[in-house]
Parts: C-alpha cells; structure tokens; sequence
C-alpha cells in the first residue's frame, strides 16, 4: 500500500492576503479562462493543502492554497491566497474530521468576468459532506456560497466535481458525486445560491467514485466520463455521457477491471490525442497488476468513444518508456491532458508516485506521453523525476512525486505546462513547455502544495 502523505513542517506562518493587488475590472462577458480567479487575463493555480489543519497557520480540517498568475506567465508563489473554513466568508467551520478542499473545479459559474472555484468537503458534518463555491473578483477569490445538496445525499458530497457547459446553454453546470449517484447542478448559480434544476446521472447499480469532464464528441457541449463500480459484479467501469440539450445523455460503457472495485480508484482525463476532431478518453488504473499499474486509451468519435476503434494499453512495460513494471509504482495514479509542445496535439502526463528512484522508495516521478499521428505512443515519451537535471530538489522515500499532475498553458505561449505535486514534501513543480515537451530546465518550485488540483 502507498504510504499516507506527511506533512513537513513549515519555517513560516502562512497569512491570507488581504488586499492582493487589483486586477484591471473584468468586463460582464464570462472570463476568458476558467482558472483566472482576479480577471487579469492570467491564468491561476489552485490546489489542496492539508487535510488535516495545521495549528501554525490557525485552520483545521482542509485549506486550499491559490497562486495568482503574472504577466511573465510564472505563478508568483508569493502572491497567493489561503483558504479554509474559518477564512472571512466562507461558510461553516473547520473542524477536525473535514476535507475541505479534498476535491477542486473551477468556471465562471456567474458569468461576471471572473473564474469561480468549487470545493469538496466530502468529510464534512460526520461524513454527508458539503459543496462551496468560492467566488471570483478583482481581489482575488473572496466569500463563499453552500451548493444546496437538493438530493438529501447520505453521505459524501463532494467526493468529486467537475464542471461544463453539459447542455450547452452557455451557463456552466456542475456535476458532484454523492452518496452512490452523480447529481447535474444546472448553471447559472448565483450568490444567493439560486440555480437550476437538478438531476440524477447515472443509475442506482452503478456507485460512482470519480469524473472527468471535456469534449469528447465535436459539438459545443461538455461530456462527462463517470468511473466506478457496477455494484452486481462488483466491476470497475467509464461510463460515458454524452452532453445534450436536456442534459447528460448515457452511453457507452467501458470495464477497468472485470474483477475486482479498484482499491485506490480510477481517474480519467480527456484530450484530442490524434488530432482527428474528437476527444479521447484516457482511463487510469494504478491497482492493476498487484499495483504496477496501466493507462487504456478510448478514443473518441462523432458519438462519443469509438465502437470500432481498438484500444491502446499502455504501461511501464510500453517500448519506449522509462523504468520497469514494479509492484506499488501505480503507473496511471494522475492523468491530465494538455499540448506541451504547441502541434497542436493533445499529450498525456501520466503521475507514477510509487516508484522508486535509487534506493529511496515512493519517491515517485511522471512520464508525458506525446500525443501525434496514430495517438499515443512510448516512442514519444520522456520522464521526470526529482533527479532530473534543473529541477530543483532531491528525491526521498515518500515523497510520491507524480501524486497529482496538471497540464494547463500558464504563460500563454501555446504550450501547456507541467505542474506536478510531491506531497510528501509538501510542494509542487512548474516545468515550462516547450517545442519537445514539458522540460526541467527552467523549472519552478511551488510551496504548501497538497495532493489535488482541480479536475
């Protein structure tokens, strides 16, 4: 088993920022990228910080740290926001048992100008859980509102989130994970916390434990890819639906793993791989083979994931990637999808944070699959891990490098970036883009960071 994320203690008391330096004012038109939480056209960074509270720094029970972007594109690590229950506010209050921030999506949900964040608690009141939005604004992110769970879910709301335009009416929706259903939050949302009508995705055999939102098919509306366990077999399964004027529409279904409920879940991530128009649907799965783990590539078609189309397994074991199959590597543990050298194609970061680097275990790294004509190949695959020349740091046993990987264009140069999180040295890197792909030369460290971004 991998081992729990620590903790490293920190030198210095993290304050919120009160008066972040303004922003130009966003215009009525919703914001141009749904990660810029102030309006000024750059894009920010948020993720989980620690679960657990931290008494130096006076929460309890979850905190997500924000990282504003610049106009040279880097996230100034110096200009961030800290946000927890007891923050100026935000609803409820941190106790000990939360999560908040445990999961994390971001849209303008109000259409305003500025991007919006919203945060999972699922922990929250002995287990129901709980939704907030965090709203945007010229000062940053400020003030929050409950997402009313109309459902009376029994436990677990906000176990995750993703957000779309799943109706394509121009207004972001959000889908949460509650209980054993996925619930469709219909935009817009408002400060008041009125919204639209809300619906059940999904069906009462099927438990869901994880999203994944994008384009999969070519029209303008959001597609959703639920993953969990077909509660009769007891089967890990992708269920794809498809975003529709009514909502989301069922289709088809793909099984993990025939077995067995995947111990440690399965995630997915959404990207365009071959360039062919349609989206394609990576399907992480850390616990196969007594951990080694795999990534299945589905690609997409003009109805959603391809009937006819094989799909592709890739693993540790692929010619052409880095390192060997080894028990509790979890190859396949993080995915996210972004074009890290501007063809124009979709690449795949795949987060591997069980693997060992020298003798020092858990230690972890990331291989980036280049997306091209065909798709995904090990061919155009490189690897990272805290050893590799320019980044800044040293590898230790836990430190699970590759725990979360996030793959977003920061700098505006068309090429995504590569921000990866060590949680068990409680930070993340920034490898820019380039014209070969994601590389350490010229990377950045991040501080605080925790284990999730937003999906």
């Amino acid at each position: 088993m991998l081992p729990r994320l620590r903790t490293a203690a920190l030198a210095a008391t993290l304050m919120l920022a009160p008066a972040l330096p303004l922003a130009a004012p966003a215009s009525a038109a919703p914001a141009k990228h749904y990660d810029d939480f102030n309006g000024d056209g750059h894009r920010d960074l948020a993720y989980s910080y620690d679960l657990r509270g931290s008494t130096t720094e006076g929460f309890t029970g979850g905190a997500v740290v924000v990282v504003y972007g610049t106009a040279s594109g880097r996230l100034d690590d110096n200009r961030h926001q800290l946000i927890h229950q007891d923050s100026p506010g935000i609803p409820g209050s941190g106790e000990e048992d939360d999560s908040f921030g445990q999961e994390l999506a971001n849209a303008d949900l109000n259409k305003d100008g500025y991007a919006d964040l919203v945060v999972g608690n699922p922990a929250e009141n002995r287990g129901k859980g709980s939704v907030v939005i965090v709203w945007g604004s010229a000062r940053g992110l400020s003030g929050g509102t409950p997402l009313r769970d109309r459902t009376d879910t029994p436990y677990g709301f906000g176990t995750d989130l993703a957000t779309g335009d799943f109706n394509g009416d121009g207004s972001p929706d959000i889908a949460a994970i509650g209980g054993v259903d996925t619930w469709l939050h219909r935009g817009p949302f408002t400060r008041s916390g009125r919204a639209g009508r809300v619906s059940e995705v999904g069906s009462s055999d099927f438990a869901p434990g994880s999203l994944a939102a994008g384009k999969v098919t070519a029209d303008r509306r959001t597609d959703l890819v639920v993953l969990g366990v077909r509660l009769r077999t007891n089967r890990t399964e992708a269920w794809f639906f498809k975003g529709s004027a009514a909502g989301l529409v069922p289709g088809r279904k793909k099984t993990i793993d025939a077995r067995r409920a995947i111990d440690h879940g399965p995630n997915a991530a959404i990207g365009d791989f071959d360039r062919d128009g349609y989206g394609d649907i990576a399907l992480g799965d850390p616990d196969e083979d007594a951990g080694k783990g795999s990534v299945t590539l589905w690609y997409g078609a003009s109805g959603g994931p391809s009937s006819s189309r094989r799909t592709v397994r890739l693993t540790q074991g692929t010619a052409g990637v880095t390192g060997a199959r080894e028990r509790e590597d979890r190859f396949g543990d993080a995915l996210s999808a972004g074009d890290t050298d501007g063809d124009g194609y979709a690449d795949l970061a795949v987060g591997v944070p069980g693997e060992s680097v020298g003798s020092e275990e858990y230690a972890g790294g990331v291989t980036v699959f280049r997306g091209g004509s065909g798709g995904l190949k090990g061919t155009r695959s490189s690897w990272f891990a805290e050893n590799s020349p320019g980044i800044v740091g040293t590898p230790a046993s836990d430190d699970t490098f590759g725990n979360n990987v996030r793959l977003r264009d920061l700098n505006r140069d068309g090429r995504a970036e590569l921000v990866v999180s060590a949680p068990g040295d409680d930070v993340g890197y920034v490898l820019p883009g380039t014209a070969s792909g994601p590389s350490a030369a010229g990377s950045y460290l991040l501080t605080r960071m925790g284990s999730g971004f937003p999906n």
